[in-house]
């Protein structure tokens, strides 16, 4: 009778055994399965900017979702031209490299500073905003800002505010930004398009 229990009992630790080998096995894949998925969608989802047409695209599964104005690299400071991928988002990005100053008064005194500019007594720099910030090269990304018509940036690839943020929803980390055309010769595409606030957004959902 013992020598009965006791072979249960090994029987089941060995189950016990087993299923905690399983369990662990789970855990363990877990973070692999959620990164595969994630990077499923990724590669399912791509970008396309055309520099000539001063446009990007969202193509989801072969079919264009979205379409924006843009406005690139100006010259001198020209958009790469390329594959590339988002490596990182921010929904709420400041450039590092340019802004402005403002003087004691709250007014803008030079609206293309970089850090390194005088301030005069009792003014501040103040970082460019870049919302919406999707980075698909150094210091290179795609954010909501100011949209005059015609090239304009420092590298970046600007966009009308609800569009952005629209994108920011779509894209992820891994997705493929495919940059192509030039704005060689290219000196004014369309109207300005101004940094239109969040509430569009909502009214665009309607």
């Amino acid at each position: 009778m013992r020598w009965r229990i006791s072979f249960l009992d090994r029987v089941s630790a060995k189950r016990a055994g087993s299923d905690m080998k399983r369990l662990l096995h789970l855990v363990i894949m877990l973070p692999t399965v959620i990164l595969a998925g994630v990077a499923m969608a990724a590669s399912e989802t791509k970008v396309v900017i055309n520099l000539s047409e001063q446009r990007v695209y969202l193509v989801e599964q072969g079919r264009v979702a979205l379409v924006s104005p843009i406005a690139s690299g100006k010259p001198g400071w020209p958009t790469p031209t390329g594959n590339f991928r988002i490596f990182s988002k921010d929904i709420n990005h400041r450039s590092r490299s340019f802004g402005s100053v403002v003087d004691a008064l709250g007014r803008v005194v030079n609206s293309n500073a970089t850090p390194g500019s005088h301030v005069p007594p009792g003014g501040h720099y103040r970082a460019a905003p870049m919302p919406y910030f999707m980075q698909f090269s150094p210091a290179i990304g795609m954010h909501a800002g100011y949209l005059p018509g015609y090239p304009a940036s420092h590298g970046c690839v600007r966009m009308p505010r609800d569009l952005a943020a629209l994108f920011f929803e779509q894209v992820h980390v891994g997705t493929p930004v495919t940059v192509v055309g030039s704005t060689h010769n290219l000196a004014h595409v369309r109207k300005a398009i101004p940094i239109i606030p969040r509430v569009s957004l909502v009214l665009a959902r309607r």
